[in-house]
């Protein structure tokens, strides 16, 4: 999407249509259309011809070359074929490319926030462990790398008490699964100022996001419009239409405003874990 961006941008400054620079390339306008949103792979034959017509000169040419390399490349997240369905592989690779990632989560913690075995009883849903899900579990840890080593990437996280409250697990565990994943968000809330959270408490009521979850994203380096995801049962969408992205952005900011502050949600979480040791298994980290 960035190398198409780039390209229907120095198209247009030299006033050239789709139609001739597909000539130029033996393609129809469409193709070219399809290339400028990124929705196609990349010949480097192509590139270069469209960039010397553009008027590019040889050091950006080299440069736009080595880009169009890199993303003909398959991301980290296709090693994993047919563990991962399609419309979440698609999803990842918007994922990593962001650089701030606002969430509503009203179920569960958020997969970039869980703790491994958090993650585990929802990957496997209390089933037998199988080679499918054992790669789901996987992929969404190398997910969560960005979290606790991308101090550029931001993320704005506000959950539904419910998220927080709801016991993970089977009834002898899943107090102490919800413990350590307490403990988890607090040490995030605490250690990494890149890193905001916010619980909405139930006494606030209904609420700018009844409708439920959904995460934002944003490409704030480069001209990109800003997405929606929504993740539904069965598949998941990705949307960059304007008026779509504004009601959600909308409802964010509204959803902040409803929630706990910061520092009231460390105390709410706090209080939480109190609430899951009097019951769950081994010690308490300290907090």
């Amino acid at each position: 999407m960035l190398l198409g961006h780039e390209l229907r941008s120095r198209r247009e400054q030299r006033g050239i249509s789709r139609e001739d620079a597909g000539s130029r390339i033996r393609a129809s306008a469409s193709k070219i259309s399809r290339m400028e949103l990124g929705r196609v792979g990349f010949k480097l034959r192509d590139i270069e011809d469209l960039l010397k017509l553009y008027g590019a000169d040889r050091r950006t040419i080299k440069e736009m070359l080595e880009v169009a390399k890199e993303s003909n490349k398959p991301g980290w997240w296709k090693e994993y074929g047919d563990s991962l369905h399609k419309w979440l592989t698609h999803y990842i690779g918007f994922e990593e490319a962001a650089d701030q990632i606002r969430i509503y989560e009203s179920q569960f913690i958020p997969g970039l926030l869980q703790t491994e075995e958090y993650a585990r009883e929802i990957i496997f849903g209390g089933v037998e462990a199988d080679t499918v899900a054992e790669q789901r579990l996987e992929a969404r840890l190398k997910r969560q790398k960005r979290v606790e080593t991308d101090d550029n990437m931001r993320m704005w996280v506000i959950l539904d008490e419910a998220a927080v409250r709801r016991p993970i697990g089977a009834t002898t565990t899943g107090l102490g699964v919800m413990r350590r994943q307490i403990e988890h968000l607090i040490r995030l809330s605490t250690e990494k100022d890149n890193i905001t959270i916010q619980i909405i408490p139930f006494a606030v009521g209904a609420h700018a996001a009844e409708a439920g979850s959904f995460t934002l994203l944003r490409y704030s380096d480069y001209e990109l419009a800003d997405m929606v995801y929504l993740e539904r049962l069965h598949d998941g969408e990705l949307n960059d239409k304007r008026s779509v992205v504004e009601a959600y952005t909308k409802a964010m900011t509204r959803l902040s405003v409803s929630a706990a502050t910061p520092d009231q949600t460390l105390e709410m979480l706090k209080g939480i874990l109190e609430d899951f040791s009097v019951s769950g298994d081994g010690p308490v980290t300290p907090v």
